[in-house]
């Protein structure tokens, strides 16, 4: 996968991940743990989940978690 292949690649200690995907069902699946175990020093923070029926019209959704993470206003 691209994502592995990109955390192999790079270090991101002391960084915060902020994941998000979209998708017709599976989700992020066991990606967030992988990318706790590939990256133990960065910062995960809660990711988005977008379903496929959400991606089309993803604006209050993106401004909810982005809101909840503190990251907008």
């Amino acid at each position: 996968m691209i994502l592995y292949s990109f955390l192999d690649d790079y270090d991101l200690s002391g960084k915060k991940i902020i994941p998000f995907v979209t998708s017709g069902g599976s989700g992020f699946s066991n990606t967030i743990h992988t990318i706790e175990s590939m990256e133990p020093d960065a910062e995960v923070l809660d990711g988005l989940s977008l379903g496929s029926s959400q991606a089309a019209n993803p604006g209050d959704a993106v401004a909810d978690w982005l809101s909840g993470l503190g990251l907008a206003e």
